[in-house]
């Protein structure tokens, strides 16, 4: 008989589940006596952070959770920012830990990695925590927890099983209880949606995250509608190129004034977060309160009015509602690029010359995954940037905002998507918090440029605080020298001025595995 621990590895393999990324710990061991012979590939990062970094990044490509095992207390609570970051972003990531025996929890006699209430500080985070206090709890566990991960919006969950249940006799599991696929709206909300917009002269879409594997029906309605679709920074790359694709922020003015303009709104898979509608806190974003709006997630429905509330995944509506559109020609196109035009004229001349670089990038590597840090580049590619594959651009200088983000993402990316390119965006700041997982991407060998935007310092920080009016203080940490760096990890590397030209060579020299550029700025 198996122990609890093998038997939850075979529990993970019958999900799915074919990558975990995680650092062995003696709190852990009967979960790594289950991984030879799974056929669930390990991967090890530096940092238990890195971790679940890498299985958010993982997500995000595959479309699967993304698996990161850590050990109790300190590799959990060093998870915790990334657990974070996937709740902000609604990234279905599970973490696997041990806990301390269950007779000394909560009892605060000092043991090894003890924490006052473990499963409660997890709660604080997750979508769904649980602990495997016996044996036959584990399918249970495993059922609820990917039903967690994969059913409604998503986000993260946290199983736990105390160490001296995780090596007890466990029976053979179940099979896996089946998920629930998502479901259409009833036909009379779409019936009436459908007649609220074929009646609209001045459609806008909104659309968000959430619709961002749903791109041909999103095309199709934009296009029966002739409706502008404007997209939040994690819904580029769905119309890259189209006539109607207004890839810019709703926090600029150009977008606001798009929305102002038009006679109905469709929100579809989009929170309507401040940090992507009021990135400035500057107020005055239209009201939306007439919207029609789709969302999986009813509390999300409810914290903001609209006329036509919606609970339903975004795929599934858009290819019921499509059908029942009737296609009209608007001024759609006009308006999308008056507005694209008016959006990238209001950026400073610094920030238009990053989106040119950024550009560059995606003529250079057309079809990569691009992952981003909190970094200058990236500031401005969420403001404006019409990246050319969906889901393709992602970042952490949305929603929890998390600096390190952006190398152990990448990572996750690219095993995830193995033969694409995939591009770590990320500053010399941001880098140095998660510095070591240069030698994970080496390990694997996976094919990660890491693009280093080298302004010697927290530029953006320190933009604000001179924006402000206060002195600039503890934003020029000394960057480390990214070649010899570099080099250190056994990885190829090039420094360049940020040009144009140079970044377009640097990207198009052929190589294999993982590589750095550093872009040298002022």
């Amino acid at each position: 008989m198996t122990s609890v621990g093998e038997a939850l590895v075979r529990g993970l393999k019958a999900r799915g589940v074919t990558v975990v990324f995680g650092i062995p710990g003696v709190h852990t061991i009967e979960l790594y006596r289950g991984l030879p012979g799974s056929g669930i590939r390990h991967v090890t990062p530096r940092h238990e952070g890195a971790a679940a970094f890498m299985a958010d990044g993982y997500a995000r490509v595959s479309g699967k959770p993304g698996v990161a095992f850590v050990i109790t207390g300190p590799g959990l609570t060093n998870a915790l920012t990334p657990l974070a970051q996937a709740r902000a972003d609604s990234v279905p990531v599970l973490t696997v830990s041990g806990v301390n025996p269950v007779a000394t929890q909560g009892k605060g006699h000092g043991h090894l990695h003890e924490l006052p209430d473990q499963l409660g500080m997890m709660r604080t985070v997750a979508l769904h925590a649980t602990e495997i206090a016996a044996p036959e709890a584990l399918g249970p566990a495993l059922d609820g927890a990917f039903a967690a991960l994969t059913e409604g919006r998503g986000g993260p969950v946290h199983l736990q099983v105390p160490t001296d249940v995780m090596p007890m006799a466990c029976p053979e599991l179940a099979a896996p209880a089946p998920q629930g696929g998502p479901a259409a709206p009833p036909a009379r909300t779409l019936i009436e949606a459908a007649r609220r917009l074929n009646a609209a002269a001045r459609p806008v879409i909104l659309a968000g995250g959430g619709v961002k594997r749903a791109g041909a029906a999103l095309r199709a309605v934009s296009e029966a509608l002739d409706a502008p679709v404007i997209q939040t920074a994690n819904a580029r790359g769905l119309m890259h190129g189209h006539p109607l694709t207004v890839p810019a922020s709703p926090s600029l003015d150009a977008a606001r004034d798009l929305i102002r303009g038009s006679d109905l709104v469709l929100a579809i898979g989009t929170e309507l977060g401040p940090t992507d509608y009021d990135m400035y806190k500057r107020g005055g974003l239209p009201d939306l309160s007439g919207m029609i709006r789709i969302d999986l997630d009813a509390d999300q429905l409810a914290r903001h009015p609209a006329a036509l509330p919606i609970a339903a995944e975004a795929g599934v509506t858009l290819d019921a509602l499509a059908p029942l559109l009737a296609p009209a020609r608007r001024d759609g196109a006009a308006r999308a690029d008056a507005a694209r035009r008016a959006a990238l004229a209001e950026l400073s001349p610094a920030m238009r010359a990053q989106i040119a670089l950024l550009d560059t990038l995606r003529a250079a590597l057309p079809g990569a995954i691009v992952v981003g840090d909190s970094t200058q580049p990236v500031y401005a590619g969420n403001l404006y940037y019409d990246h050319d594959r969906p889901g393709g651009w992602f970042n952490a200088a949305t929603g929890f905002g998390a600096l390190g983000y952006g190398p152990p993402a990448a990572i996750g990316a690219a095993i995830a998507a193995p033969g694409t390119p995939v591009v770590c965006l990320t500053g010399d700041g941001g880098l140095q918090f998660s510095l070591a997982e240069l030698m994970t991407a080496m390990d694997e060998g996976v094919d990660v440029t890491f693009l280093v935007w080298n302004n010697a310092g927290y530029g953006e920080i320190a933009d604000a605080m001179r924006a402000a009016g206060t002195e600039v203080i503890g934003c020029t940490p000394t960057p480390p020298l990214f070649e010899p760096l570099a080099a250190a990890a056994r990885m190829p590397s090039v420094s360049i001025p940020a040009t144009r030209d140079a970044l377009a060579a640097a990207l198009r020299t052929p190589r294999k595995g993982p590589r750095m550029i550093e872009v040298r700025v002022g």
